[in-house]
């Protein structure tokens, strides 16, 4: 099997990205757009992490850090390649980086539906915060 290549996303990969969101993520977000990830990814260019395998993109996390908490989003694999370590290599690189900027815990947003992904979760060490309840006001549109 090739070799799995981590590494930050730059300008020239966010096409591909929210292409690749489409077939791997579950769920939509709001900021699941050109202009969202560009956001992101010029406010903080090493938060968009992926993977590659023989040039080809397989998963993505996001690893977002405010400089007080960790937010983990987006970790999506591509359905061909689940189960082969690649989701524990990106919340591992994610975790490197949170470790690295002074972060102390990390927390993740997981749909309440994807059954997958909270296997995937605890696997990492994850587990549910079941005293807390995520609040939402979308600001535009």
């Amino acid at each position: 099997m090739t070799e799995l290549r981590i590494r930050t996303a730059g300008p020239d990969d966010l096409d591909a990205v929210l292409a690749f969101w489409k077939d791997a993520a579950e769920g939509t977000s709001i900021s699941d757009d050109r202009d969202g990830v560009e956001r992101l990814v010029a406010r903080d260019p090493e938060a968009l992490i992926l993977a590659e395998r023989a040039g080809a993109l397989v998963g993505t996390v996001i690893a977002g850090f405010d400089g007080w908490r960790c937010h983990l989003y987006r970790l999506a694999v591509h359905p061909d390649h689940r189960r082969q370590g690649i989701g524990g290599a990106l919340v591992a690189a994610a975790e490197e980086r949170f470790v690295r900027l002074g972060g102390r815990r990390g927390d993740a947003m997981v749909l309440q539906r994807n059954e997958r992904a909270h296997h995937a979760w605890r696997a990492a060490g994850y587990t549910p915060q079941e005293q807390w309840l995520r609040w939402v006001k979308p600001l535009t549109d």
